[in-house]
């Protein structure tokens, strides 16, 4: 019997400005049913979006990156999402959007540890 299990992640894409599509990667949200894990990490690269958009509101992205942070944490952090289970708490946060910053395509792996795969996928699809 495998100790991986079955887990699905997206990116989140900050679109400075959405009828150009131009977008830059700015973290990754891993959920796995298995383990009861939603988890989120940003990393913003301010020079590479502001080469998109030099008017970009840094403060405002970083903020809806926080509250994604928030969402998947659970706790007063989640706001209304907090008595969600992780799946719905990781559903919501996929769902499409014409906002800033935007989830990606939903993917599958396989993992041991989710949050170390968060951590991986942070450094490979991000940073």
């Amino acid at each position: 019997m495998s100790d991986r299990h079955v887990f699905e992640y997206a990116l989140l894409r900050v679109v400075p400005r959405v009828e150009r599509g131009e977008r830059v990667n700015a973290g990754v949200l891993v959920y796995c049913r298995a383990k009861s894990y939603v988890g989120a990490l940003t990393h913003l690269d301010e020079t590479r979006l502001l080469a998109l958009d030099p008017h970009a509101d840094l403060p405002g992205v970083w903020a809806a990156l926080r509250a994604v942070e928030g969402v998947c944490a659970g706790g007063d952090a989640a706001g209304q999402a907090a008595g969600d289970d992780p799946g719905r708490r990781f559903r919501w946060l996929v769902a499409p959007r014409s906002t800033v910053v935007q989830p990606g395509p939903v993917h599958t792996g396989l993992t041991v540890d989710p949050a170390a795969e968060t951590e991986r996928l942070l450094d490979l699809l991000v940073r």
